[in-house]
């Protein structure tokens, strides 16, 4: 049985869905924080428990039966957790259990190094796996194409796009990572340890989105400016200086060419070219 954690979030249910064109719903089983939230898998036939990553306990229980795991990344640092703890209480889960690999949804920042802090925290928890003694491959997966789309703020609206200068970012839609990572799970031994970068098949900075909205008839204009007024901007909308901190060092890990690297591997599993940010923007801009 192939278990997959965060099945009610936008990556994990994607993957499920996924998973149920490869093989049998039988063969599927999620482990979710509140299994009502989770009603639409059961109804497909898919096995439904209650796992939390504060629980080991159940995550043993929700783990019961499974040859492999899906570990969607914790992002509890967001509210103040500690992710780490979280990822090593469900490897342990998943050895008590019986599982023989785990496929993690890690990142294309993952360095002990990055100054993106969710890349140092996907290689740490990248160094659990490979200390655990279980099989383990790490999705390094691109930036999330709607997180680009969220970077744009409301600038489709204003035609003003102003932020710290970045860097080039080869951005993935989750509809592709998630057809990628159903695909390696069926097909268990592909990758082992890290996968290449899961990409798009282009890099783009924010000056080329606002050139595609301008191409789609939304004109926006790109505007830099320094680094030190983030924070100042982010105050006036009430938002915290932990947020400022988290989103300068998304900015400098663009710019040092943390997410830009394109690699057609993801292109390769799935068999057909990845969503392109233009395809994204076109569609929310319809809508």
């Amino acid at each position: 049985m192939i278990v997959v954690t965060g099945a009610t979030g936008q990556l994990g249910h994607a993957v499920v869905l996924e998973l149920l064109k490869l093989v049998s719903a039988s063969g599927i089983g999620v482990s979710v924080r509140d299994p009502q939230k989770a009603t639409d898998l059961e109804a497909l036939g898919v096995r439904v428990r209650q796992g939390d990553f504060s629980d080991p306990d159940s995550l043993t229980q929700s783990f019961e039966g499974a040859t492999q795991v899906l570990m969607v990344s914790s992002n509890a640092r967001a509210y103040g957790g500690d992710p780490l703890a979280q990822h090593r209480s469900a490897i342990e889960a998943a050895r008590r259990s019986g599982v023989m690999r785990i496929v993690y949804t890690s990142q294309i920042s993952a360095s002990p190094t990055s100054a993106f802090s969710p890349g140092i925290d996907h290689a740490a928890t990248e160094e659990q796996l490979r200390q655990s003694g279980l099989a383990w491959t790490s999705l390094r997966n691109g930036f999330y194409a709607s997180s680009g789309l969220m970077s744009m703020g409301n600038s489709l609206a204003t035609g003003q796009l102003e932020a710290p200068a970045d860097g080039k970012v080869a951005w993935a839609a989750h509809a592709d990572l998630a057809e990628a990572a159903a695909i390696l799970l069926a097909s268990p031994g592909r990758f082992e340890g890290p996968t290449p970068p899961l990409t798009g098949s282009q890099a783009l900075d924010l000056a080329d989105l606002a050139a595609i909205a301008t191409e789609l008839g939304h004109p926006v204009q790109r505007t830099v400016f320094p680094d030190e007024e983030l924070g100042a901007k982010l105050e006036a909308r009430g938002m915290p200086a932990s947020a400022a901190r988290f989103m300068m060092g998304n900015f400098i890990a663009s710019r040092n060419g943390e997410f830009g690297p394109v690699d057609g591997t993801l292109e390769q599993l799935i068999g057909h070219p990845p969503v392109t940010m233009r395809d994204l923007m076109a569609q929310k801009l319809s809508t």
